[in-house]
C-alpha cells in the first residue's frame, strides 16, 4: 500500500467499527460508509420490541464513537454498488467515492426462504424500525382486546406467534410471555393479559440447534414454566395478515414475530464470484476477495468456515474478531510489519436468555444454565454495549425492573409512515 492509503469501510455494525478502530490513528485516510448515523446493538432489539428498554439506550451515533480519530471521516449514504475494476463505491444519490483498500462489513437481514412478502406482516427485531413496529403492533393488540367484547377476537389479539427456535425466538418468547405475565398484568380491566397465549414455532426436532441437547431441553423447560407453547416439527406453510398455516393447522393470531434465520446482505452481488446459498461471499484465509485481494469482506456477508470446516456463525463476536483482524492487517501494511497469520475465531461462547433468572450458556468446554448463566449474559452484554453512558443506563434499567417486573418503554409510536398499522397486520 502506499504511505496514505484510502481505506473505505462500507457498514458501521461489529465489523466494520471494530475494522475503524484498528485503523484509527494510523496513517491511512479512513472513510466509514453507513445509511444510519449511528451504531446499533443488534443482539438487544428484541428487548426494544417487548419495551424493556429504549432505542437510545442500545444505540450511539458513529461520529462519537470515532470523533477521537482524525484520520476516519464519517459518511451518512447508502452504498448501492461497487466497481472494482475501477476501484470506486456508489451511493443511493449517484455520487462515487474512491478507494485503495475496501472492507465490506453489511451484515445480514432476516431470510423469508422465498417468502419476502411475509415481512410485511411478521417482521424480525432487525432494526430499529422494526423493533418499534413490534413493539407498537403488540401493545396495540392488547389495547384492542381491551375495548374488544368478543371472546374469540379477544383471544386472537392476544395471541403472539414467533417463529423461529433459535436464540432470537427464544429471547422474544420469553421477553413477550413476562411482559403479559407480569408488566401488562395489572393494568387492564376487561382483559386478563396473564392468560396471554405465546406459541413458539420450531421447524425442527428442538430449539437452538447451535446448543448441545442439554441445554436446549433446559430451554425448552424454562419456556414452558412461563406459559409459552413450543410446537417442533411445524415449518410455516403460509402466512397471512394475523394468520399462521402450519402442518394443515391455522393459528389466529394478534401479533406474529419472525425469527427463523438470516441471509447475507445483498452485497455479495456488487462482485463477479459465485454465492453460497445464503448469499455470503467465499474469502481467502485473510478475508479478502479472491481476484481482488484489495476489497475484504467480514461479518455475516462472508463465508469463512472454522477449523471443524463448517461455515461460522453470523454472531457479533465472529463479525468484531473479524474487523479487530482487517484492521490490523492493513495497518501491518502500512508500516511495513509482517502480516498476521491467517484469520482464526476464537470462540468466547454462545449464550441465548429465556426469562427472569433463566439462560443457558455454551463454552463449549463448559455449560452453563439458570440464574448464574443469566447474571453472566447480563455482564457480557453490558459489556459489548458501546459507551458509557449506555452501560451505565441499562445496567440501572436492569436492575430496577428485576426488582419492580416494570417495563419503561411502553409506548405506542407511529411507524415510519407516521401512522400505526392495524394489529392484524394489514396497513391502514
Amino acid at each position: 500500500m502506499s504511505a496514505n492509503p484510502h481505506v473505505v469501510i462500507v457498514g458501521a455494525g461489529f465489523g466494520g467499527l471494530a475494522c475503524a478502530k484498528a485503523l484509527g490513528g494510523t496513517s491511512a485516510e479512513v472513510t466509514l460508509i453507513d445509511r444510519h448515523n449511528y451504531h446499533l446493538f443488534v443482539p438487544l432489539l428484541y428487548q426494544v420490541a417487548t419495551a424493556a428498554l429504549s432505542p437510545a439506550d442500545i444505540a450511539r451515533p458513529i461520529r462519537r464513537i470515532l470523533g477521537k480519530y482524525r484520520n476516519i471521516r464519517v459518511v451518512l449514504g447508502e452504498v448501492v454498488g461497487v466497481d472494482a475494476a475501477r476501484r470506486t463505491v456508489r451511493l443511493a444519490d449517484a455520487s462515487t467515492i474512491p478507494y485503495d483498500q475496501l472492507v465490506i462489513a453489511t451484515g445480514s437481514q432476516y431470510a423469508y426462504f422465498g417468502h419476502d412478502e411475509w415481512s410485511r406482516f411478521a417482521p424480525g427485531p432487525r432494526t430499529i424500525e422494526d423493533a418499534r413496529w413490534i413493539r407498537a403492533h403488540l401493545l396495540t393488540a392488547f389495547e384492542r382486546a381491551e375495548m374488544c367484547r368478543d371472546a374469540a377476537e379477544q383471544a386472537r389479539l392476544m395471541t403472539t406467534v414467533i417463529i423461529g427456535g433459535g436464540p432470537t425466538g427464544v429471547e422474544m418468547a420469553g421477553a413477550v410471555a413476562e411482559l403479559a405475565r407480569h408488566a401488562l398484568a395489572r393494568d387492564f380491566r376487561n382483559i386478563d393479559p396473564r392468560r396471554a397465549r405465546i406459541v413458539l414455532v420450531e421447524a425442527g426436532p428442538r430449539l437452538l440447534s447451535a446448543f448441545p441437547q442439554s441445554l436446549a431441553d433446559y430451554a425448552t423447560q424454562a419456556l414452558e414454566r412461563l406459559g409459552v407453547t413450543v410446537l417442533f416439527d411445524r415449518p410455516v406453510q403460509a402466512l397471512a395478515p394475523g394468520r399462521v398455516m402450519i402442518s394443515g393447522e391455522t393459528i389466529e393470531a394478534g401479533t406474529i414475530v419472525w425469527g427463523a434465520g438470516v441471509k447475507a446482505s445483498r452485497a455479495g452481488a456488487w462482485f463477479d464470484v459465485k454465492l453460497a446459498k445464503d448469499g455470503r461471499v467465499p474469502v481467502a484465509a485473510d478475508l479478502s476477495l479472491p481476484d481482488h485481494p484489495e476489497v475484504a469482506i467480514l461479518g455475516d456477508t462472508a463465508l469463512v468456515r472454522g477449523r471443524d470446516g463448517e461455515p461460522l456463525p453470523a454472531l457479533a463476536q465472529v463479525a468484531k474478531q473479524q474487523g479487530q483482524y482487517v484492521g490490523k492487517r492493513l495497518a501491518a501494511a502500512l508500516s511495513g510489519s509482517p502480516p498476521p497469520g491467517p484469520f482464526r475465531f476464537r470462540n468466547r461462547g454462545n449464550t441465548a436468555i429465556i426469562g427472569r433468572n433463566a439462560a443457558v450458556f455454551d463454552f463449549g468446554w463448559a455449560r452453563l444454565k439458570g440464574r448464574l448463566a443469566w447474571i453472566l449474559w447480563a455482564i457480557i452484554h453490558i459489556y459489548l454495549l458501546v459507551g458509557f453512558e449506555n452501560r451505565l443506563r441499562v445496567g440501572v434499567q436492569w436492575f430496577w425492573r428485576y426488582l419492580t417486573y416494570e417495563r419503561g418503554a411502553r409506548l405506542i409510536l407511529p411507524d415510519n409512515a407516521g401512522t400505526c398499522r392495524p394489529a392484524d397486520g394489514s396497513e391502514g
